[in-house]
């Protein structure tokens, strides 16, 4: 893109100014559906990235589109830092598919040689492992804030929900406990049928979660595996996939349904998921997602 260039006038006099566009190298990724772009500043130095900035090239028609975007940058004490935003340019919580894609990248382009990896997301310390096959292993902290069977008012019902923080707080909620048909008392008989963006986004932005908000999960069990739909705060629509949600989601059915670990979840894009844990005197421990993730593209942007 070409640079751009003004003129500001004054009474008795004129000044040029001329704006140059950077150009950056970023690298697209998938982690089961959830997309992201990242920035490497070791290849881009001195990026910086605003909210507007983030927002446009996230848009999926007139950016480059994404969930998310990731900046890697060096690491004094660990083998890399990571900075997540969600695609609405906010920051400030977890992304588990992205933290995967971040240990893909970095196990690729070489800013690890090891299959195992200590780093920072946002300023916390997170491990991960590339395993044989292409699967990425990242290690959660323990859950916090866990709360079992309430009652959240939406889609002028009173639906019966469970809610974890596993980085990014996250409301739980199985398909059998959606009306589909108040009059009738009937349940909706699918996944597929849910309206997970009316009531998703009903739910994100209830007062009951007020000032920050929550992401919301519908599940269904099927045969020991989580089906799952999520509808994602900071992308204020439902996504392929979600790490953070599928956690909070087999955390919910380990306690609600007795599913044990390692517990399979397949979201919306299809791919396969698999959650672990300890739970040991009330405590959850050894928390983990695996799944693929995969580099897509490369590029260049003017920004």
């Amino acid at each position: 893109m070409p640079n751009q260039s003004f003129w500001l006038l004054y009474p008795h006099y004129c000044l040029k100014f001329e704006y140059v566009m950077k150009s950056f190298l970023f690298t697209k990724l998938s982690g089961a559906g959830n997309d992201f772009i990242l920035f490497d500043e070791k290849i881009n130095p001195g990026i910086y990235l605003t909210a507007e900035i983030i927002n446009n090239i996230s848009k999926r028609r007139t950016g480059i589109g994404a969930d998310g975007v990731i900046v890697i940058s060096d690491s004094i004490d660990f083998d890399f830092d990571a900075d997540y935003y969600n695609s609405d340019g906010s920051t400030g919580s977890l992304c588990a598919n992205g933290a995967r894609c971040a240990i893909k990248y970095a196990y690729e382009s070489g800013r690890i040689s090891k299959n195992l990896t200590n780093f920072k997301v946002n300023g916390v310390k997170y491990s991960g492992e590339v395993l044989n096959g292409g699967n990425i292993k990242f290690y959660l902290n323990p859950p916090s804030k866990l709360k079992y069977n309430f009652k959240i008012k939406a889609g002028g019902q009173l639906i019966n929900s469970s809610y974890a923080d596993t980085g990014s707080p996250h409301v739980i909620i199985h398909r059998k406990d959606i009306l589909k048909d108040r009059a009738k008392n009937l349940v909706y008989e699918s996944l597929t049928e849910i309206p997970v963006y009316e009531l998703g986004k009903e739910i994100r932005y209830s007062k009951d979660f007020a000032p920050e908000g929550t992401n919301v999960n519908f599940i269904d069990l099927l045969d020991d595996t989580i089906y799952i739909r999520t509808y994602e705060r900071g992308v204020e629509d439902e996504t392929l996939a979600c790490g953070t949600g599928s956690v909070a989601s087999a955390i919910i059915s380990y306690v609600n349904y007795g599913l044990k670990p390692p517990i399979k979840l397949i979201p919306k894009s299809g791919d396969l998921l698999f959650v672990d844990f300890v739970f040991n005197n009330n405590v959850f421990s050894d928390l983990s997602i695996t799944g693929p993730a995969k580099i897509i593209f490369k590029g260049e942007l003017s920004i």
